[in-house]
């Protein structure tokens, strides 16, 4: 029988706060020496501190019912989040809240691991606060993530029916994108008065998946089932019920699809028209209120370094003049006499490299990324101590969302193993996935990447569960990174071609770094940007205009990959040279896993810490 995850959770909180209370009360009726009296002290801290770490993690996933279902828990399964000024400002308040909660706890008597946690809880919420200042300076919908898209992949892809009521749930969402919607709008147009509005090019994106949200059947007699019609209709006839019981459902399904859905898609690709006609053509950050300091802020919340974003920019032109060197060594292993230029155009051009764009190409890709995945499992134990127990799966994206989303993502699995994590391939177009990059990119999404170290963290025990779920993206994409790198060590990557994938790979985001700065502190145009990767990597045009548009919309999020596999690497060679024979990487890999997603000078601290005791 599967757990009941909001309960497990809720009651560990409970218990937590019970037992502490309890424990302190029995400690002052006793009689202890000077040395076990500091013992007590510091085991009755560390328990509070835990206790409120568990009662502000809870506190946070309650107000947030789509993170509530992305963790497994269905306490408020039937809604959505809150858009609004006012949760917003609930939001800050309750982070004021937990700050002041979390300083009165003595860090002088917490244990080394729940000072950590301690440490990271406190910088976390205080950059909570700080950022508020820049709680405008975003895109709510553009062509890579956005509430317009999450209903549908919600719903699809996280929003499970097991039972009777979780259907109810399912239409209670359904029926609650009216609401949503129009807090979008609200949201967006907040924005607009204050001069945030996304560059002109993302609104097509946006309008269009709009549309595609409400195509097919029920909305219209095409004779192809909408994407949610068909999600409903496979999950809730496979329910125990009675047929009058599914039908009963699937007309509530209809609708909601027919009177709440439609109408709220309307009214928002409607009102997005308008914003379209308001927007130009400048990409950059720089030309919102402040928007220096915002970019400088996003630099440092993303690399969780010092860098600045001209130190950024060197590190990445050096980067890719290393890689192309690189690159034309491969050169000679094939046989090529041209030019790296001509090579890339060979690569990028020749029909070898590419599977068919058919049903029959589709699967032929992710059946070869699901042996690559399989042979690395298979081998797992020559670079890790210890395995995730949750499955893998790999997917291609869905119909609905993959004109506009990534090449290549990862969706972690639910703490309670009811869902498996999920490597998704965008196979929309064949021409941007070539066969000589698919083993680095299922290496980087799958295992031993993302599900590698995002599952793994999830499971690890005695952590608080702030850090099994939290993230800071130059330690999670560095490992993904680094996660290309390591299995060339293992004698994987045996065709040049593919060695040549990893390192365009590698040279895609060293190009990230140039580009990234290029776009929102030199005021590199959209063209420009474009021009940078088609002229200094093998990668498709289709590739490069996907990466600079993510640039657009995510300022600094794509440096993250590379700054954190250097650090990741350098910590590694200097593990390397302190232990010299001693040197494990299964042992570097568990010190760099085992206490989940951490900035990168904590990883380094956190290195350094198992050197000494070696």
């Amino acid at each position: 029988m599967p757990i009941n995850t909001k309960t497990t959770i809720i009651a560990v909180a409970l218990s937590s706060l019970l037992s502490t209370s309890a424990i302190a009360h029995t400690h002052s009726s006793a009689v202890f020496s000077q040395q076990e009296s500091q013992a007590v002290a510091t085991n009755s801290e560390s328990e509070k501190a835990n206790a409120l770490f568990e009662t502000i993690f809870m506190e946070n996933v309650l107000s947030n019912p789509v993170n509530q279902t992305f963790l497994g828990i269905k306490k408020d399964y039937g809604k959505w989040n809150d858009l609004s000024e006012a949760a917003a400002d609930a939001d800050l308040a309750r982070a004021k809240k937990q700050l002041a909660q979390l300083n009165a706890i003595d860090v002088t008597q917490l244990d080394e691991q729940t000072a950590l946690s301690f440490t990271l809880l406190q910088a976390r919420i205080e950059q909570t606060i700080a950022d508020d200042k820049w709680r405008y300076h975003t895109y709510p919908v553009n062509q890579m993530y956005g509430v317009h898209s999450l209903v549908a992949s919600i719903l699809i892809n996280q929003h499970q029916i097991t039972d009777e009521s979780d259907a109810k749930a399912y239409i209670s969402r359904l029926n609650g994108t009216e609401t949503l919607l129009a807090q979008l709008e609200s949201a967006l147009e907040l924005r607009a008065q204050k001069h945030i509005i996304a560059p002109k090019f993302v609104f097509a994106y946006v309008i269009a998946d709009s549309k595609n949200i409400i195509s097919g059947f029920p909305f219209s007699d095409s004779g192809k089932d909408n994407p949610l019609w068909a999600d409903a209709n496979r999950k809730i006839n496979k329910l125990e019920i009675s047929d009058d019981k599914k039908q009963a459902l699937l007309t509530e399904v209809k609708q909601a699809l027919l009177t709440k859905v439609k109408p709220a898609y309307e009214q928002l690709i409607s009102y997005t028209k308008t914003l379209e006609a308001r927007a130009d053509n400048r990409d950059g950050v720089w030309k919102l209120p402040d928007g220096e300091a915002f970019f400088n802020n996003a630099l440092a919340r993303t690399t969780t370094t010092d860098l600045t974003a001209d130190e950024i920019h060197q590190i990445g032109l050096a980067e890719v003049s290393r890689i192309h060197d690189e690159m034309r060594l491969i050169m000679k292993k094939v046989n090529y006499t041209g030019t790296l230029a001509e090579f890339f155009t060979y690569m990028r051009n020749d029909k070898q490299f590419y599977y068919p764009d058919t049903k029959e190409g589709q699967q032929a890709y992710l059946t070869q990324a699901k042996a690559y995945i399989d042979n690395m499992e298979s081998r797992l134990d020559e670079v890790f101590k210890v395995k995730p127990k949750a499955a893998l799966l790999v997917k291609q994206v869905e119909a609905f969302r993959e004109k506009s989303a990534g090449k290549a993502f990862y969706d972690q699995p639910a703490p309670d193993g009811s869902r498996p994590g999920i490597y998704y391939a965008n196979l929309y177009k064949m021409a941007a996935m070539p066969k000589y990059q698919m083993e680095a990119l299922a290496y980087h999404e799958g295992s031993p990447g993302h599900h590698m170290q995002i599952a793994k963290a999830q499971e690890l025990q005695g952590l608080p569960k702030f850090r099994k779920f939290g993230s800071y993206t130059a330690y999670v994409e560095g490992w993904g990174l680094y996660s290309e790198y390591f299995p060339k060590e293992m004698g994987l990557y045996v065709d040049p071609y593919s060695d040549f994938g990893r390192l365009s790979m590698e040279l895609w985001r060293a190009c990230r770094l140039v580009v990234d700065t290029g776009i929102h502190t030199k005021k590199w145009t959209r063209e420009q940007a474009i021009a940078y990767y088609v002229e200094n990597t093998p990668n498709a045009k289709s590739d490069a205009i996907k990466m600079v548009e993510r640039h657009i919309v995510m300022p600094s999020q794509a440096t993250a990959y590379k700054v954190g596999m250097m650090k990741i690497l350098a910590l590694r060679e200097q593990a390397k040279k302190q232990l010299g024979d001693k040197f494990d990487i299964r042992e570097f890999h568990n010190v760099v896993l085992r206490n989940g997603p951490l900035p990168l000078d904590v990883l380094a601290e956190q290195v350094n810490k198992w050197l000494e005791h070696r």
